[in-house]
């Protein structure tokens, strides 16, 4: 008997990639969805897979993908962590008013 592929491993590992580029960007919010969706369609796969583990092949790309998600995941709340953080104590108005006259520093100069 062939064995066939898990059917959501590929898109699992694309939005677990995505969300590790995401997990910078966004303030990590995209990244924490995105690596949540990646985990749940891993899930669905792995309980696929041990249910007849000779019929599939790629079970490798999914622990690879389980990986990517959860590393991605703890990043991306970090990221959220730090967001609120600074959000919190007001110092993300201050970094904003620096990058202003950093900006406008750099435009007299030229």
């Amino acid at each position: 008997m062939e064995q066939q592929k898990l059917p959501k491993a590929t898109a699992a590992l694309v939005l677990s990639i995505i969300s590790f580029i995401g997990c910078c960007c966004s303030n990590g919010f995209g990244g924490l969805i995105l690596a949540g969706i990646s985990l749940f369609l891993v899930k669905k796969d792995t309980e696929l897979y041990n249910e007849n583990p000779e019929e599939y092949s790629n079970y490798g790309i999914v622990k690879t993908t389980k990986i990517i998600a959860i590393i991605s995941l703890v990043l991306s709340l970090i990221m959220v962590v730090f967001y609120i953080y600074l959000k919190a104590t007001g110092k993300d108005a201050e970094m904003q008013e620096r990058l202003m006259e950093w900006a406008e520093e750099m435009q007299q100069q030229q």
